[in-house]
């Protein structure tokens, strides 16, 4: 009988031991977290103050916490997100963008992120953000300037908009950029008529240009040209033309070849004459 009560206690032991064991375990590995690669801690206390504000973010790799404590794991690198947004133009046409947002969670402020705009950020305020900013700004144009002259502008008041909300939500915006903006086909079609025309306008207006300086240009040669010939024509006197014809007349006189000279020409100048022909 006293051996089947020792039996009976160390058969008793060995379970609670086996039990302690177990849930030893269980304790030790709820109490590991990992961190991985571009990711930070948040961690939240049961039974204290839940997130401090002030609390510095786990770092990457293996740690230990008290494991009734939660880790929020949060992705620091930069983000983008595909956004496709319907809104209205300010003559109340429907525009539909499409747009790409790169962004990325303050680091020191990672704590106050979580606890005062909750893990899902992402969908609760950057998505809100960026809609409510282009619905802002598209509703200020027509969709001729959306579609063409003012999509640059428009981008960056998007972008200026965006920053000033997210900026107060501990998220920095990086940059947004529009993909693509899609308008009603009929709309579309007479806008891109439009510009057809003003570019062919501009073409037309290039070639008047063009005609009017080459035609600058020749009036300008024509005139060179003339003010050449009076030049010239102002320093050659008759007295130095039969001066000049006299002098080729003594030269030819003394050529071998025979002719007859006769003085007293047409304008007082020599008169060659070949007795050959």
């Amino acid at each position: 009988m006293e051996t089947y009560t020792q039996n009976s206690k160390k058969i008793t032991f060995g379970i609670f031991t086996g039990i302690a064991v177990f849930f030893l375990f269980i304790l030790i590995i709820s109490s590991m977290v990992t961190i991985e690669t571009g990711h930070k801690g948040v961690v939240f206390k049961t039974f204290g103050k839940g997130i401090d504000t002030t609390q510095i973010p786990l770092e990457e790799g293996f740690h230990f916490i008290a494991p009734w404590n939660k880790v929020y794991k949060v992705d620091v690198r930069q983000q983008q997100l595909f956004e496709q947004m319907k809104m209205l133009s300010s003559n109340g046409l429907d525009i539909q963008m499409d747009a790409t947002v790169w962004f990325q969670p303050r680091h020191k402020d990672l704590a106050k992120l979580i606890k005062l705009r909750g893990p899902n950020y992402i969908d609760d305020v950057i998505k809100p953000a960026i809609r409510s900013a282009a619905r802002n700004v598209v509703g200020r144009y027509t969709p001729e300037e959306i579609y063409s002259t003012r999509r640059e502008a428009i981008t960056k008041e998007i972008f200026d908009e965006t920053e000033n909300i997210l900026d107060n939500n501990f998220v920095r915006l990086k940059n947004i950029l529009v993909r693509d903006v899609t308008l009603p086909p009929t709309i579309k079609t007479a806008i891109e008529r439009k510009l057809k025309q003003q570019q062919e306008a501009l073409e037309y207006e290039y070639r008047l240009q063009k005609e009017k300086k080459e035609a600058e240009r020749k009036r300008i040669e024509a005139k060179g040209i003339k003010d050449f010939q009076d030049i010239v024509s102002m320093g050659i006197s008759e007295k130095l033309l039969r001066w000049k014809g006299i002098e080729a007349t003594l030269k030819m006189s003394e050529s071998p070849n025979t002719k007859i000279i006769v003085i007293g020409g047409k304008d007082g100048l020599p008169i060659i004459m070949n007795p050959e022909k």
